[in-house]
């Protein structure tokens, strides 16, 4: 039993024990081990005591158990974190993963997700309907880490990040009470929580809008990895003039092997991979200009939403060892190109990649300050993964990732988009929310002035910082 869960009394152990409808784990009890596990396998903490809740009443449970007794408290969702931050060493876990039900209105073209749940579900659920909330472009992302710092994805350019189809939220306050948060009732609350993570509550239920998305046309386009200045330059002019349907990522990466052609494996190549939610008759006609260009290999085509959430899935199971780095960009100026092309070359395991997912079309269009996501004047968000399944690799995967990051980020807006971001101190935070910082401060010490909810990309109370 770790330090600070030993220092509590076995009589008090005993009771959340009996409180919880869930399941509580302390080291050494059967299936502990397991749950300590987190996607980022570079991360191994040991925490003190893990609560699976099952409901909002565990949730408000352990929030008041981790209170009382002044443990460090981690908030796990899907547990999909780079950085780790859904789990702490000695401390308490606070697992939402038994909170799970997706409800579709279909008149209302509404959907209620649990805080456990996971976006492959959500989007199961919503398909039935012929609808779809925007999110990532992994469905086993979880709903709420992904939703809490913002949520950029395939239909991100059509309709808004995740954030702003975020109707409503029902959330566990620090003091253990519950509030939904809304735009007519708790409205600063609303503000924050829309980017600003998970800094002010735990999201125990989300109320998204949905929209008419069906069936998709789109998947990868790719080229030698040394046309990537070629390629870079063009994909700036062409999405940024885009049709808000038509939504495509660039990355750099090595070709892993089936189902891409055997001639491909294990090559460099740069490419975009593509989501066009359009009018399907027009669909050839939109992606004239890209095979204009030549792909040594196109995959392109209509298949349901679910299908290209789940593209990558198999590529990126949870375990794997990663190390991330994340800039917001304005521009991809000739500096910017010839570096990604350096380290593009040099990419260090057949996982590791570079993405830059467009902040452009409806998503560019809110305000900055409409949502505590600044960086709405961005026209990437990128990032930079080091990938491999071997823990023999994790120096080489980080220094590549490290350096990559150091290299391009002179060319950068500043900040970095907080879902992409690893342990990287309070002045990134900072950088990452721009002039929301302050207010965003302001909304802490009012719901949680102590900063309880503190293992997360940290916002401090105003006063404390």
């Amino acid at each position: 039993m770790s330090r600070l869960i030993n220092e509590v009394e076995t009589a008090v152990i005993k009771d959340i024990r009996y409180r919880i409808r869930g399941s509580v784990f302390l080291p050494g009890d059967e299936g502990y081990a397991e749950k300590c596990k987190v996607y980022n396998a570079m991360i191994q903490k040991s925490p003190g005591m893990i609560i699976q809740c099952a409901d909002a009443a565990d949730v408000i449970a352990a929030v008041n158990f981790g209170r009382e007794n002044s443990l460090p408290v981690a908030v796990r969702g899907g547990g999909h974190n780079g950085g780790g931050l859904g789990t702490c060493d000695d401390g308490l876990v606070i697992d939402l993963s038994g909170i799970k039900y997706v409800r579709v209105d279909p008149e209302e073209k509404t959907v209620r997700v649990g805080g456990g749940n996971l976006w492959g579900e959500v989007d199961h659920a919503t398909h039935a309907f012929g609808l779809a909330v925007p999110a990532g472009v992994v469905s086993t992302t979880g709903v709420g880490g992904l939703t809490l710092g913002g949520g950029i994805g395939y239909l991100s350019r059509k309709y808004g990040l995740s954030i702003d189809n975020l109707l409503e939220a029902d959330v566990v306050l620090a003091d253990g009470t519950i509030v939904t948060a809304a735009k007519e009732k708790h409205a600063d609350l609303f503000w924050a929580i829309r980017g600003g993570g998970g800094n002010f509550g735990i999201v125990i239920s989300f109320k998204f809008q949905a929209y008419p998305v069906e069936n998709v046309y789109g998947g990868p386009t790719l080229w030698p990895i040394e046309k990537t200045k070629e390629i870079m330059e063009w994909y700036h002019q062409f999405i940024n003039n885009a049709p808000d349907e038509l939504n495509g990522f660039f990355a750099t990466f090595i070709v892993p092997g089936p189902p891409f052609p055997q001639t491909l494996h294990n090559k460099k190549c740069c490419g975009v991979i593509w989501c066009y939610v359009g009018n399907m008759e027009k669909a050839k006609e939109v992606f004239q200009p890209v095979l204009a260009l030549n792909p040594v290999f196109q995959h392109l085509g209509a298949m349901p939403y679910p299908s290209i959430q789940t593209l990558f899935d198999g590529m990126f199971p949870p375990g794997l060892q990663w190390y991330w780095r994340s800039d917001f960009f304005n521009e991809l100026g000739p500096e910017a190109r010839e570096k990604n092309l350096e380290f593009g070359l040099r990419i260090p395991t057949t996982l590791s990649q570079m993405h830059l997912y467009p902040v452009s079309g409806l998503a560019g269009r809110v305000a900055g300050d409409d949502t505590a996501w600044a960086y709405r004047d961005a026209k990437y968000a990128g990032v930079i993964v080091g990938v491999d399944p071997d823990p023999a690799n994790a120096e080489k995967i980080t220094r590549w990732c490290r350096d990559y990051w150091e290299a391009v980020h002179p060319y950068s807006s500043g900040g970095a988009y907080p879902n992409f971001m690893m342990d990287e101190g309070q002045e990134r935070v900072r950088a990452s929310y721009k002039g929301n910082y302050e207010r965003l401060t302001k909304i802490k010490k009012k719901y949680d002035p102590d900063n309880f909810f503190s293992i997360n990309q940290n916002i401090l109370p105003q006063g404390k910082g």
